[in-house]
């Protein structure tokens, strides 16, 4: 696949996935499309050798593995890659109507620790998960998606903010409430998700019991730049890495175990059940190797590249990284390395990684954050306190994390995918020494 082709691509999930509701579905759905097999958590499973399945926990979270055709799982262990599908936001609180000076607006509180100052002056819409109770009385679930702007969180005007330029703080509870119209006090959340419901998806609503709703800006993803040598869109982090894993997990050969887990939660401390410092990924793993001897011997040969966004260095902002470790967009993936292991590469992770870099001609660069700035976390530690499987840190680099449009570069995706296909197909190297 051409790099032209593969942004592409990349674009369309991005601009299908406004929630993890949603990635989960699409990555369910090009996973169903490829060969793989659901299997629901609350059946009985048969699994083949060769067979390719998928698995999925509150719609947000979603593992995708194959099974050796030849050798057994303890003889092979698993190729990991890991991400999240979550990305900071607005989430739209339960009982969100307010009408303040003839407006209408909704209540919002902010999930993750997102950059507020952009959410202002966008186009935004509103999608999620809504539960209801159907004609027959039975609860139900649907993905919503206005998909059109329906909201906006309009700026005060400098004339009545003089300092907004110099000392501009954000009160989340009071400046954070977008606008929806001029609407009465009749308006209903409730009621507008039943009718959304009923006209999008045919559903036979009888009441709308609860919602997991969030705002999304509506500018799709672009390539911007002179050479349009970068993307540009919402929710990079960490989206790109599950569709950049999803891609090598697709082309996927050779008889070793291969798993792709994209966790929820990760931007609130991924402390929940479809979050990776919860069961999922062990459970998964018992299920497969109901026997512990078989399952231990399994991870002590098997390897997680866990997958999630560097911060590259800003050209307006170079004093706010390390002068030996700032990654250059377009300059290749990035390992991350920290002393108080809030990543988990080590010396013999980063190598594997490495080598396989280096096998794909891939350039790879190294992030350290300075010594006197706080270091952020990924998957990565968890999963690997969790299982006990060696585990590399590594993402493509960006600017903007945790914005509402961030940017990474255009060629870095598309050369961490060709590092992870030959993750997944190559044969396991052994150790010497």
């Amino acid at each position: 696949m051409s790099q032209q082709r593969f942004n592409h691509e990349l674009m369309d999930f991005l601009a299908v996935s406004p929630t993890p509701f949603h990635a989960v579905r699409e990555m369910a759905r090009r996973l169903t499309d490829a060969g793989f097999q659901p299997r629901p958590e609350a059946d009985a499973w048969r699994l083949e050798p060769g067979g390719r399945y998928f698995t999925t926990r509150n719609d947000s979270s979603i593992i995708a593995w194959i099974v050796p055709a030849r050798a057994t799982l303890p003889e092979s262990g698993f190729r990991m890659v890991g991400a999240h599908t979550d990305s900071p936001c607005l989430k739209v609180k339960p009982q969100p109507e307010s009408h303040r000076n003839g407006y209408l607006q909704l209540g919002v509180e902010v999930y993750g620790g997102a950059l507020l100052n952009p959410w202002f002056d966008r186009d935004l819409s509103m999608a999620g998960r809504v539960s209801y109770l159907d004609r027959d009385g039975l609860i139900a679930h649907r993905l919503v998606d206005f998909e059109q702007p329906v909201a906006v969180i309009p700026s005060l005007a400098i004339h009545l903010d003089r300092e907004a330029n110099e000392n501009r703080a954000i009160n989340a509870q009071t400046h954070l409430p977008p606008v929806l119209g001029r609407q009465g006090k009749g308006f209903d959340l409730k009621t507008l998700l039943r009718q959304r419901l009923e006209a999008d998806a045919g559903a036979k609503v009888g009441r709308v019991l609860d919602h997991e709703l969030v705002l999304y800006d509506t500018q799709p993803p672009a390539l911007v730049g002179l050479a349009r040598e970068f993307i540009a869109s919402a929710r990079l982090d960490n989206l790109l890495s599950c569709f950049v894993g999803l891609r090598a997990l697709l082309n996927a050969e050779g008889d070793t175990g291969a798993l792709l887990v994209c966790n929820d939660h990760e931007e609130v401390g991924s402390t929940t059940a479809a979050g990776a410092r919860g069961p999922m990924l062990t459970q998964m793993l018992e299920r497969l190797l109901p026997a512990p001897e078989d399952r231990n011997r399994a991870l002590s040969r098997s390897t997680l590249i866990s997958v999630d966004n560097a911060h590259g260095v800003h050209p307006n902002f170079a004093d706010r990284h390390d002068g030996n470790h700032g990654p250059l967009l377009n300059g290749g993936p990035v390992i991350k390395i920290n002393a108080n292991q809030r990543y988990a590469s080590n010396s013999e992770t980063a190598a594997v990684f490495r080598r396989l870099a280096a096998d794909e001609g891939v350039p790879v660069q190294t992030f350290v954050v300075r010594s006197d700035v706080a270091c952020g976390s990924t998957i990565g530690p968890l999963a690997a306190a969790e299982t006990g499987v060696r585990t590399v840190d590594v993402g493509v680099p960006q600017w903007a994390m945790h914005s509402v449009r961030e940017l990474a570069g255009a060629a870095d995706a598309f050369n961490l995918s060709r590092v992870l296909r030959r993750f997944f197909a190559a044969a396991r190297q052994e150790e010497s020494g």
